[in-house]
């Protein structure tokens, strides 16, 4: 399931910025880009990623940007005047015109002049830093939320049509039988009159072929499993993977059920129920 979450504060000079993007993924995949200043709580970072998001592909960019760069970086002096007049010796030396010469791009290049400071993040700021990750990890939860509901709404109208789509297969049963019987009675006149039909083995065979054919325990579970999958949709947590179950015996009971119509009718019928289930497999790609 997608979301985003940003959150961003400042604190002495410094300003933090924490995104968050999320994809569904069967586990949690985290992705974290992150200052050198934090790698030393990247673990624990990490940690608190997937016990606020559970699962999915995560990505993580924190960025830290100071407005005084005087507390991160200090010039050198001493050793950029050393430079300037080595460098300044050595364009007399080659007879190269000073005054053509911008030597303080060249000593803004040169190793050492300016030096970065370690900066220390202090226990408050850490404790600011995850405060401000569990509300981008809030806003995440949010934007997954609203995704989630327009996503429950589009399953269970999918999983609606299915069961109206059996309830006219129902309707279509009464005639089937007696469609079936009535087609193996005309196949069976048009056999040669001096063929001897043993009766008895006849009608048994004709009630064990009737009882194949027959799909009433498809249509219970059928029904059934759509029920649950409903009530899932109202659980709370992550159902995903456990929705991802039922719309596999949902796909074997329409399997049945098509395999047993014998009913030009009904198949259609089971096509269609094929068609809003391969939909709903889609959707659930992107449920947690």
């Amino acid at each position: 399931m997608t979301g985003y979450g940003k959150s961003q504060y400042q604190l002495e000079g410094k300003v933090v910025t924490i995104e968050i993007r999320t994809l569904n993924s069967r586990q949690a995949d985290v992705n974290m880009r992150l200052p050198y200043l934090f790698r030393e709580k990247e673990a624990e970072i990490r940690s608190k990623l997937i016990a606020g998001l559970e699962r999915g592909k995560i990505d993580l960019n924190i960025s830290l940007e100071t407005s005084d760069f005087s507390q991160t970086t200090q010039l050198n002096q001493t050793l950029a005047e050393t430079y300037y007049h080595q460098l300044r010796n050595l364009a007399k030396s080659l007879g190269i015109d000073e005054g053509r010469t911008d030597y303080i791009s060249l000593l803004a290049r040169m190793p050492d002049v300016f030096k970065s400071t370690d900066v220390v993040l202090t226990e408050g700021e850490w404790e600011t830093l995850f405060e401000k990750l569990f509300l981008a990890i809030e806003a995440v939860i949010i934007f997954r939320k609203e995704e989630g509901a327009v996503l429950k709404d589009e399953l269970s109208n999918r999983i609606g049509l299915i069961e109206a789509l059996l309830a006219k297969v129902e309707a279509l049963e009464s005639e089937r039988m007696p469609h079936i019987r009535e087609r193996i009675l005309k196949e069976l006149a048009g056999l040669a009159a001096d063929m001897s039909i043993d009766k008895n083995r006849f009608e048994q065979e004709m009630i064990y072929w009737l009882e194949k054919i027959d799909f009433t325990e498809e249509k219970v579970r059928l029904k059934k499993h759509c029920r649950h999958f409903l009530a899932c949709l109202d659980e709370p947590g992550g159902q995903g993977k456990k929705l991802g179950f039922i719309v596999q015996e949902i796909g074997r009971e329409i399997n049945t059920l098509g395999s047993k119509a014998n009913h030009a009718e009904i198949q259609q019928m089971v096509v269609c129920m094929k068609d809003e289930l391969e939909k709903v497999k889609e959707q659930l790609l992107n449920v947690l």
